[in-house]
């Protein structure tokens, strides 16, 4: 990411009425004597119109938190702990998706949250045309719509994120991968939700449809309003696309934060590593450094603090203590899970 590219991210976005609050939510997967923690004691606020993006490498605990977050999840997952409590438009008391039933849940879904899965010709159905399918979508929540008015809408939503309308009858095979994922995204976007979560929509199609796609979310959600959760594995992504950004590791968040932040003074290594990983397209040349090690086994995770043994500043305590997420840094909502920060803390120093 240039310095010029991130001056020119969006800024963030006004903080207005919560839609989605998580607080201390637990998945494990319950196979044998050893259940695997993939998420713990995860909690975020996000707010109307916002986009918080969530980074962390494969292991992370990224996709078992969006399908705990969208009900999406199977057996052997099971939510053990916590809270999803959803705020609709209507300024009602929230609601516990956690304990909704499959019935229950299917009032939300759509209307109130959707998702775009990674795989677009893996989520659209290959032998139904693509406006059947928005169709289908369209007159299940509204059973006065005809067909002829849902085949309308359809033309319109691809319209809407640069498909022609006249790609309405096409199959899924018909349309290019760009335009696939694209069509996913209008999908989503179908029934007017307040959230849509996103799970890595651009990971199958090249950079420049990748800017595309991106340029459509950002433009759609400042039209339509609807708050959105990006997840990728790629932190150079999300630094120019999202409000805040949440880093997950070990099931974990580490560090959340404004982007630019997280760009210019990350509080936690791991997230130092993740951004000194990827190339500028334009800076002096210098040697990129990986992440030394791999994430650790959930079902034996080491003591402490799960990113010590890979952590070129451990210190003292970090194979014993497991640090809490606290703020850091003189920016509101900037916190970090790192026991070097409360050192800091305490001698009035920075960590770097």
């Amino acid at each position: 990411m240039t310095v010029q590219a991130e001056q020119q991210r969006p800024s963030v976005a006004p903080v207005g009425q919560a839609v989605l609050e998580v607080r201390d939510l637990t998945v494990e997967y319950v196979t044998g004597s050893d259940p695997v923690r993939a998420c713990v004691d995860v909690s975020f606020t996000l707010h109307r119109g916002e986009i918080l993006g969530v980074a962390g490498e494969s292991g992370s605990g990224k996709s078992t938190l969006i399908t705990a977050l969208t009900r999406l999840q199977r057996p052997p997952a099971v939510t053990t702990a916590g809270q999803i409590l959803f705020h609709g438009r209507d300024g009602a008391a929230p609601v516990d998706l956690v304990t909704l039933d499959s019935r229950k849940m299917r009032r939300y879904r759509w209307t109130a949250l959707s998702i775009v899965l990674q795989s677009a010709m893996d989520a659209l159905n290959p032998v139904m045309r693509i406006g059947a399918q928005f169709a289908d979508v369209l007159r299940a929540r509204d059973r006065s719509m005809s067909k002829r008015d849902a085949w309308t809408r359809a033309a319109g939503l691809l319209a809407l994120v640069g498909i022609s309308a006249d790609r309405v009858r096409d199959y899924p095979h018909q349309l290019s991968g760009g335009m696939r994922q694209r069509a996913a995204i209008a999908l989503a976007l179908a029934c007017g939700p307040e959230l849509v979560v996103m799970d890595e929509p651009t990971t199958a199609v090249d950079v420049v449809m990748q800017r595309q796609i991106l340029a459509q979310v950002l433009r759609l959600r400042e039209e339509l309003g609807f708050a959105v959760i990006f997840v990728t594995h790629d932190l150079s992504l999300l630094l120019e696309l999202a409000d805040r950004i949440a880093i997950m590791y070990a099931g974990r968040v580490v560090e959340v934060g404004e982007s630019a932040a997280l760009y210019s003074d990350p509080k936690h290594p791991y997230t130092k590593g993740l951004r000194d990983s990827f190339p500028p397209l334009r800076s002096p040349l210098r040697t990129l450094n990986g992440i030394p090690g791999t994430p650790p086994d959930l079902r034996r995770p080491p003591p402490g603090c799960p990113f010590h043994p890979r952590c070129a500043r451990r210190t003292e305590g970090c194979d014993e203590r497991l640090p809490a997420l606290l703020p850091v840094g003189p920016r509101p909502g900037h916190e970090a899970a790192c026991l070097l920060n409360e050192t800091d803390d305490r001698t009035g120093g920075e960590t770097r």
